[in-house]
């Protein structure tokens, strides 16, 4: 029965949960991480993969190695496109800032192979999770091994990363955790297509016939999004009705047309966004999916991930090694303020681009007025790439 002794058990072993790990070991911070999927099923699970500047500072943090700088793409701007009508965004020159394209199981690549360097132990595929003594200083996680064994982690502090499925939030205790909920009513039909790129940047467009995302993967695969109804079944819809859709909400005078290609993959996303607070209680914490989702259209759920751990990693650091555990007590108030920033933006971009067949045509046309108001002022400009790159960290 493996029983082991650390300083954070960390219940998640995606990218907001390593990270944290390899900047705890960095610091001389001992951790012991676990995680129900395989490590294959989280390196080959396709997801978001826009990185903010202060994202990408992190994975230059030394030991990690990333590849974000020869694999990834750095994207000066975005192109918004309104009735046909591009409005490209250029990020360096509105606030100094870029971003990068580097999807999400290659970073998570990159940090399991820093993680595995360390030699500290990584438990994957394991079953049954269950948290204890959260209001203690000696909490424990149990679990059961890929092997069938039990697992006792006994640590002095738990930081939960497992997503919004995961245990470590429903151990919050009902009185003390609220829940705050919100389901658009839309959802956007994903595909993955062997293509090159459409465009050397990201494509935001609204049309009457409602939103498009032309977004990228690699040189060879692309991934684009169009708004439909909840409940659309993905079967459906053959390749050539998808690519037609797509293509009709793009076009413009410019004769814009997309890249196309076999599509490998389908699915129909439905749209929410939800926020735990606080995002801590007695020895737990919680940080990325785990304590709140956002909408894909602002690109900030992997990079409010990160955020959290930014506040994160320090104030365990300053608690464990320096017997100073004042930030970490703030650590929630600090956290959710920049999460309902970007609950803010997430909401903003999504209601400014999408049409909404519940709304009256006084909210179609208003939306419509926000978004030019935006894009028609040198100040909405900054706003909006201000946002879309990223406040300050920490």
């Amino acid at each position: 029965m493996p029983q082991l002794q650390t300083d954070v058990a960390i219940v998640g072993a995606g990218p907001a949960g390593l990270m944290l790990a390899h900047l705890l070991h960095v610091a001389g911070i001992d951790s012991v991480v676990i995680d129900n999927r395989s490590h294959d099923d989280i390196a080959t699970t396709h997801r978001a993969g826009i990185l903010e500047a202060a994202s990408v500072r992190m994975l230059e943090t030394p030991g990690i190695d990333s590849r974000v700088h020869t694999a990834g793409h750095r994207h000066d701007g975005i192109d918004l496109r309104v009735d046909g009508i591009s409005h490209p965004l250029h990020f360096p020159d509105l606030v100094g800032e870029s971003v990068w394209l580097y999807p999400q199981n290659e970073i998570f690549i990159d940090l399991a192979a820093a993680r595995a360097r360390t030699g500290r132990p990584t438990f994957h595929s394991v079953t049954d999770t269950r948290l204890f003594d959260i209001d203690s200083e000696s909490p424990s996680v149990h679990a059961v091994t890929e092997d069938g064994e039990p697992l006792t982690i006994t640590a002095r502090y738990v930081v939960g990363t497992d997503g919004s499925r995961g245990p470590s939030r429903a151990s919050i205790p009902d009185s003390t955790r609220q829940r705050y909920f919100h389901e658009y009513p839309f959802a956007w039909f994903g595909i993955l297509c062997e293509a090159p790129p459409s465009h050397e940047v990201l494509v935001y467009s609204r049309s009457p016939r409602g939103f498009a995302l032309i977004s990228q993967r690699s040189e060879s695969v692309q991934r684009m999004y169009f708004q439909t109804p909840p409940g659309t079944d993905a079967a459906d819809w053959s390749d050539d009705r998808i690519w037609s859709e797509l293509q009709a909400r793009v076009a413009g005078p410019d004769g814009f047309e997309l890249k196309t290609g076999p599509i490998i993959d389908r699915t129909v996303l439905p749209f929410r966004s939800a926020v735990t607070e606080p995002m801590q209680h007695g020895s737990l914490f919680l940080a990325g999916d785990s304590a709140h989702t956002v909408p894909p259209t602002g690109a900030k759920g992997l990079n409010l991930a990160f955020a959290d751990v930014s506040v994160l990693a320090p104030a365990l650091i300053a608690a464990l090694r320096d017997a100073d555990a004042e930030a970490l007590a703030g650590y929630s108030q600090t956290a959710v303020a920049r999460v309902w920033k970007a609950q803010n933006f997430s909401y903003q971009m999504t209601r400014m681009l999408h049409t909404d067949e519940t709304a009256d045509p006084f909210e179609t046309k208003r939306s419509l007025g926000e978004l030019r108001s935006i894009l028609d002022s040198e100040h909405g400009r900054r706003y909006l790439a201000e946002c879309y790159t990223g406040w300050p960290q920490g």
